[in-house]
């Protein structure tokens, strides 16, 4: 997998919720570096050594990225482990553990022979007894996660010596190579572990361009750089993640110092990051980013349940309100699960629109009405009220809840918004389905199969079909659209899907947002490729005159 700083990583094979980031694309704007004569002078020298903090909106839930569904833990994890396969800059997968691979029988078989120079970080050789390991702990019934289908496509694992394994399977599967770009797990440490309290998930051992230093909750963790990485260590010594909740206190710590990146507002972006000392110490970069927000409704929910309402909601919000009062113009309207200008978006879907009149006759179909002259609608003497649930330090959601709340008592129906701090929000009421509607981001992957979050098997507590959607039609384009290789074929496959979540909206896809990062500029090796901003992170360097030892935030 591709290694990144912030949540600007192409996380290839994983879906996850995000608390905070983006995945950018190509494009940026950087501002210039620093001008002095003695850091000019080194600039196309990288040299060892120095610090990097950076924040984390919320508190990774667990290291153990099979384990986990939210950005903050596959970031830090991400740095911990190694894949068989990695996306390269150009967003091609290409050998990472692997030393080669071979694909045989029309794509049915898989030979794969590792490198035999990877250590974990605790001195053990990686083997593909750990692949296999992984492989079995993935197909597990007990293992608590939530990507285990790709790896129950496959028919065989067999190991056919210490760093090599064939993998078979009964019929083509489209993700069988993105089924590989995932982290190889320690089979010494982790095979007699229960996996739900294991203490590895807080001190992991893996074998990546970093280790596990520090861990300090609800404060840091600290990453150490790994001497024996078998790619090269990385040039930067020391990576810090510091735990801050709020993009305001990250954007203060930002202007002191105490950050050297972060992911800005679009009010930071546009007004607070002008000036000749922004220009001469920062470099700021802006992308139309691979992930979406979205407001879900959870369809076992009474008011949900009737497809007219969910459309009517949608009639009622306006996006292009959203687009210019939340994101100042920076970031697009959403039509569906998939980024604007890729193959598989559906180019042919007509948005809802701002029509609150239809909304209004939406919901008299459906039976709402404002029948006491109050100013909600009830049905039966049940007034229309729910609450829209989303995580604490997002103020962008925040303001998104706002305008939603607003746009919807114009027709009648009250919103209450209640924020929770990301890990109980996730445990407690994500992973439980206890609320009536959530706003909410998706990273976008490199591959379209979207079966995780949306088929029906997937609709179970810690399943990633939160909204429990569940549509039979649906199920089978999903299930079809993984195992047809030719992109011709699966873009019809694809667009059909998209016409179902847009006629049955199960959610209001609300926007597709920039990513909006900013870094120091004494941090050289930034560089912008399809892959995003920090495929090379492990690349990145100080001038040894710049690293400076920052005092690490209590």
């Amino acid at each position: 997998m591709s290694r990144s700083i912030f949540a600007y990583v192409l996380f290839g094979c994983f879906v996850f919720l995000a608390a905070c980031g983006q995945t950018p694309e190509q494009e940026s704007e950087k501002k210039s570096s620093i001008e002095s004569t003695a850091v000019s002078a080194q600039d196309s020298t990288p040299v060892y050594g120095g610090r990097i903090t950076e924040p984390l909106l919320a508190e990774p839930i667990n290291l153990i990225s099979a384990l986990s569904s939210d950005s903050a833990s596959h970031t830090v994890a991400n740095k911990l482990f190694v894949s068989l396969l990695k996306y390269n800059k150009d967003i091609v997968l290409v050998p990472e553990a692997a030393e080669s691979f071979e694909i045989l029988n029309d794509g049915k078989l898989f030979k794969f022979k590792l490198r035999e120079d990877i250590r974990w970080t605790d001195g053990k050789p990686l083997t593909a007894e750990d692949v296999e390991f992984t492989y079995k702990m993935m197909i597990n019934p007990e293992t608590p996660t939530a990507y285990a289908s790709d790896f129950l496509n496959v028919k065989e694992f067999k190991v056919t010596g210490k760093y090599s394994f064939e993998v078979t399977y009964d019929k083509v599967f489209a993700r069988s190579l993105v089924t590989w770009a995932f982290d190889i797990l320690p089979k010494h440490l982790l095979e007699n572990e229960n996996l739900r309290e294991t203490k590895y998930s807080r001190a992991p051992i893996g074998a990546g361009p970093y280790k596990l230093k520090e861990w300090i909750s609800g404060q840091r963790l600290i990453l150490e750089a790994n001497e024996d990485y078998f790619e090269g260590r990385p040039y930067i010594d020391e990576i810090v993640y510091r735990v801050i909740p709020d993009s305001s206190t990250q954007f203060m710590e930002l202007k002191t110092g105490n950050l050297d990146g972060m992911d800005l507002t679009p009010q930071q972006y546009l007004f607070q990051t002008k000036g000749s000392s922004w220009e001469k110490d920062f470099e700021k970069f802006k992308f139309l980013s691979f992930g979406y927000t979205w407001l879900g409704y959870n369809l076992e929910r009474p008011f949900f349940k009737d497809v007219r309402v969910r459309r009517a909601i949608s009639y009622a919000i306006n996006k292009e309100e959203i687009v210019k009062g939340v994101l100042l113009g920076l970031g697009s309207p959403a039509i569906g699960p998939y980024k604007p200008g890729t193959w598989v978006y559906n180019d042919k879907l007509v948005p809802y629109g701002y029509h609150p009149e239809k909304a209004v006759e939406l919901l008299k179909q459906a039976g709402w009405s404002d029948t006491d002259g109050d100013g909600i609608i009830d049905r039966e003497g049940t007034p229309f009220s729910f609450t829209i649930l989303t995580n604490q330090g997002n103020s962008l959601r925040i303001k998104t809840a706002t305008i939603i709340q607003n746009r919807l008592k114009d027709i009648g129906i009250d919103v209450q918004i209640r924020t929770v701090e990301w890990a109980a929000f996730i445990k407690e009421f994500v992973d439980k389905g206890k609320f009536d509607a959530i706003i909410l981001g998706w990273n976008i992957t490199q591959d379209p199969d979207n079966y995780n979050v949306w088929h029906s098997s997937k609709a179970v507590p810690g399943g990633l079909n939160i909204v429990k959607f569940k549509n039979g039609e649906l199920d089978e384009l999903l299930e079809k659209g993984r195992t047809t290789l030719v992109q011709a074929d699966r873009k019809v496959i694809y667009d059909r899907i998209q016409e179902i979540l847009h006629a049955e909206q199960p959610y209001c896809f609300l926007y597709v947002p920039m990513a909006l990062p900013i870094y120091q500029s004494r941090i050289k090796g930034l560089k912008i490729a399809p892959a995003g901003l920090g495929y090379n992170a492990d690349r990145w360097w100080i001038p040894t005159v710049l690293q400076k030892k920052l005092r690490i935030q209590q």
